[in-house]
């Protein structure tokens, strides 16, 4: 019978689509799968534009069950949540209000065939929210203002930590905390402690968001470089620190040891 690789999968909307892509030079799902390569498979299943009552709706044919011949999930990344802080607005049809999106991402990482495949789970925050940027875009592309605010993006980002506080096992990954420190460490003279983030209206300042969040939303390959820094602790411990030699964890053996000298 054929040995299928443990999974790692990305679940999650264009944030984890576009994590396979080359930005500035970097692939967040490439650098994953080097981390891991022999060992594990990353299987990207970021769906552009869903939000989580879209998931929800599709997890029983986007997560199988486990059967005896089937790949077994070892690690879910789950980010969801920017298209769900969407506005409600007339030319919007993305928005899942807050406390649906809380109950969303709950009914996700308790699904049964999640469970089934007792998973570590590593429940994302959505990124921060460029408002400077995105206002200007989103008004040339016909909208009366932004779709996305400053605010509304951070409160989902809270509910998210909520999620992962309240549900035993779930390793929270504050992706809107790492990009605002980068941000903020980019352009400290754009920030005051204790003052209005960064890519906040109250601010007027993108700092160092200009260039992690090109478009005020997606993530550049310098963006992607610190959701990978925060998710690679998490994976793989117990062969993450070994030696290059050791080979713990190879699904099928070294070449040495198939080949060894005479």
């Amino acid at each position: 019978m054929a040995v299928p690789y443990p999974q790692i999968v990305l679940l999650g909307d264009s944030l984890l689509q576009r994590s396979v892509e080359l930005e500035n030079g970097f692939s967040f799902q490439a650098a994953l799968q080097t981390c891991c390569i022999r060992r594990l498979d990353v299987v990207n299943r970021g769906l552009s534009g869903w939000n989580t009552a879209n998931v929800v709706k599709h997890l029983h044919d986007i997560l199988p069950e486990p059967t005896d011949s089937s790949p077994k999930i070892k690690y879910l990344i789950v980010l969801l949540g920017t298209n769900d802080s969407v506005l409600q607005m007339p030319a919007t049809s993305q928005h899942v209000p807050i406390d649906e999106y809380k109950e969303n991402l709950t009914k996700i990482i308790t699904h049964p065939h999640v469970q089934a495949h007792r998973p570590k789970i590593l429940l994302v925050t959505p990124p921060p929210v460029d408002q400077i940027k995105v206002t200007r875009l989103d008004m040339e592309e016909g909208h009366p203002s932004a779709i996305r605010t400053f605010a509304v993006s951070a409160s989902y980002s809270e509910k998210a930590r909520e999620v992962a506080r309240k549900n035993s096992g779930v390793v929270m990954i504050d992706l809107w905390q790492a990009i605002m420190d980068k941000a903020i460490a980019m352009a400290p003279d754009d920030y005051q402690v204790g003052g209005p983030w960064l890519g906040s209206l109250e601010n007027g300042k993108q700092g160092g968001l200009d260039q992690l969040l090109p478009d005020g939303v997606h993530m550049s390959g310098d963006a992607y470089r610190v959701l990978y820094e925060q998710v690679k602790p998490h994976i793989g411990q117990e062969w993450l620190n070994l030696p290059d030699d050791d080979k713990t964890g190879y699904l099928f053996p070294d070449w040495r040891v198939m080949n060894p000298l005479n």
